[in-house]
């Protein structure tokens, strides 16, 4: 077995997001194997890191990433530009779920399907979902039921917009056709099947997503509404969204701008969701990364354009730890255990002996992020990038 192979970090503080105190942690492979306040050193060639002061926690598991870009709102020249491997790694990110957005036209599932299994073989843990914003929804395959049983790499559908000037206006039924499809796709599939749900500003918010569960024998935990931090009014809506027994996720990326706009820091939403008595078990945090974050005015014209940041969600983290004095595991949970659960990912967003080695090692006092391990590769320590993609300037 090889030197790289086997690792045991030492003493650092672990949020597997919940906390589990000082302990020792140990790698073999691609997965934890043992976890206790003091293991032994094996008496084979293995890798032995320090862990005191600093804290141990899941790799980041972001639950919708436009991983071949998006945008387009404002014509060709503001499509935005695919991730890199680095844009994950240095954001702590270690799974990533690729969607399509408003353009499923100049972007393809072709195209999302081999940036993908690139993003896979450079070492990232990567599903994506099938369709896009618009209804009847696309798919590579000949249906949406056929690319989630024989791609391993779709689990769902999305990001399908309602209540949004730029959505294809979908009524109950067809939502609720769509939930019934994914979900027998799903079944047979033994994934998830859940349907990503763009929300945007629209007077209608989630009442769409209600109208489909009271007229149809679809459920609400079926759906996965995100952006639900976009204004109060929405955030209060998905706090009943979730009362009723759904799920929903709040966007890490932002401006000044869109924050003067109304938007609600993610952060402080999950705040005003605990303080409401919303568990974070049904609230998760996303970087929207590399879409568009456009601005419109009332008549619906594009008035400003910027780029989604995975480094997003590690900011709101650490944002809502030390300013807003949330409890580290409270608010961990909702970029780690609590999207993989959603998304159906098991082994990944916790840290636990059987579980993938996806781990973080990070600052004690500043929670800056210096290791990153993804499914037991090392691809940053002390800060310096490791691993960097294939066509990345070294």
């Amino acid at each position: 077995m090889s030197q790289s192979s086997i690792t045991l970090i030492q003493g650092a503080q672990v949020y597997a997001p919940q906390s589990r105190g000082q302990q020792d942690v140990m790698i073999v492979g691609d997965r934890i194997v043992a976890i206790a306040p003091q293991l032994p050193v094996p008496n084979i060639a293995c890798r032995v890191i320090d862990g005191r002061g600093k804290w141990l926690v899941p790799g980041f598991v972001d639950a919708l990433t436009h991983i071949t870009g998006g945008g387009g709102e404002g014509g060709f020249h503001t499509r935005t530009p695919e991730m890199q491997l680095s844009d994950a790694i240095l954001a702590g990110v270690t799974t990533v779920t690729g969607v399509l957005g408003t353009d499923a036209i100049t972007r393809s599932h072709q195209n999302l399907i081999a940036k993908a299994r690139a993003l896979k073989t450079e070492g990232l843990n990567v599903v994506c979902h099938t369709g896009s914003y618009h209804l009847p929804a696309k798919s590579l395959m000949a249906s949406i039921e056929d690319d989630l049983l024989f791609i391993p790499e779709f689990i769902g559908v999305g990001e399908v917009a309602i209540s949004d000037h730029r959505s294809s206006q979908p009524d109950a039924t067809q939502l609720a056709q769509l939930a019934a499809q994914t979900r027998v796709a799903g079944m047979l599939s033994g994934k998830r099947g859940v349907v990503s749900i763009h929300v945007g500003d629209a007077p209608s918010l989630l009442q769409p997503l209600w109208d489909a569960v009271a007229s149809h024998d679809v459920t609400l935990s079926q759906f996965y509404p995100t952006h639900i931090n976009r204004n109060a009014t929405l955030l209060l809506a998905g706090f009943e969204h979730v009362k009723r027994g759904g799920y929903i996720d709040f966007t890490a990326s932002t401006t000044d701008a869109i924050l003067a706009g109304g938007e609600v820091r993610a952060s402080e939403a999950v705040m005003r969701g605990l303080s409401a008595g919303i568990p974070e078990s049904h609230m998760s945090m996303s970087t929207d990364g590399h879409a568009s974050l456009p601005v419109f005015d009332d008549a619906g014209n594009l008035v400003a354009l910027t780029v989604g940041e995975m480094a997003s969600l590690h900011t709101e983290w650490v944002y809502g730890v030390q300013t807003l004095g949330i409890t580290p595991e409270k608010l961990l949970r909702t970029l780690t255990q609590t999207p993989a659960e959603i998304l159906g990912l098991a082994d990944t967003g916790t840290i636990a002996e059987g579980s993938f080695a996806d781990v973080l090692l990070l600052d004690a006092d500043s929670l800056d992020i210096q290791t990153v391990i993804c499914r037991g590769q090392w691809m940053m320590h002390d800060g310096v990038l490791l691993k960097l993609g294939t066509f990345e300037v070294k």
